[in-house]
């Protein structure tokens, strides 16, 4: 009787020791999937972040609606405008800091190994406008507004010369003026040392 009681007994505790064992390993099962989920949502979490950062490296800053408008104000109806290109340009021999409204310096390693290919770094935009107007007068004016206007900086005229243009309805007939202007977006400030003025 002693025997069997025992039996019973013993069977009961490894029947109930068993049950736990399952239940634990479920558990287990439970933990190790949601480890290897957040495993998983980390990895994809640390590759959007990289293309974030790649993004934001890339991103100009620059409103190129209002740049345009901008220009659009300052360009009387005596000129017709061809072409508008925004170049990037590095920085060679000075130190560029950030305006509130400027163009976001990417500096030290956030660039990344990819800096030269996606043109990031330190950089300022140059514009070039090319265009005919009825005279000469004219671009001379469009270079006065260009060098007042808090937009822009260091406005040179590359070339301006006669041309036979007809265009109906344009004001200089068929004597005109072909030119091009170069000028830098006034949204960075450059420090420069005593060695580059040396």
């Amino acid at each position: 009787m002693a025997m069997m009681l025992w039996n019973f007994a013993a069977t009961r505790s490894i029947s109930k020791a068993a049950q736990e064992f399952r239940e634990t390993e479920l558990k287990a099962s439970g933990i190790k999937s949601v480890s290897v989920e957040f495993d998983r949502i980390k990895e994809e979490v640390a590759g959007l972040g990289e293309k974030a950062g790649l993004v934001e490296a890339i991103d100009s800053r620059i409103d190129v609606a209002n740049i345009l408008a901008e220009i659009s104000f300052l360009i009387d109806r005596t000129i017709v405008v061809r072409k508008i290109d925004f170049i990037a340009e590095k920085f060679a021999d000075s130190k560029a800091t950030k305006n509130s409204s400027a163009v976001r310096m990417v500096t030290g390693k956030s660039g990344g190994e990819n800096a030269e290919l996606y043109g990031t770094g330190d950089v300022r935009f140059k514009v070039i406008i090319n265009g005919v107007a009825s005279d000469a007068g004219d671009v001379a004016a469009l270079i006065c507004k260009l060098e007042d206007s808090p937009y822009f900086r260091q406005v040179y005229p590359l070339f301006s010369r006669n041309s036979q243009v007809k265009a109906a309805g344009f004001p200089g007939g068929d004597s005109n003026t072909e030119f091009e202007v170069s000028c830098y977006l006034a949204n960075y400030n450059e420090e420069i040392t005593v060695a580059n003025k040396l």
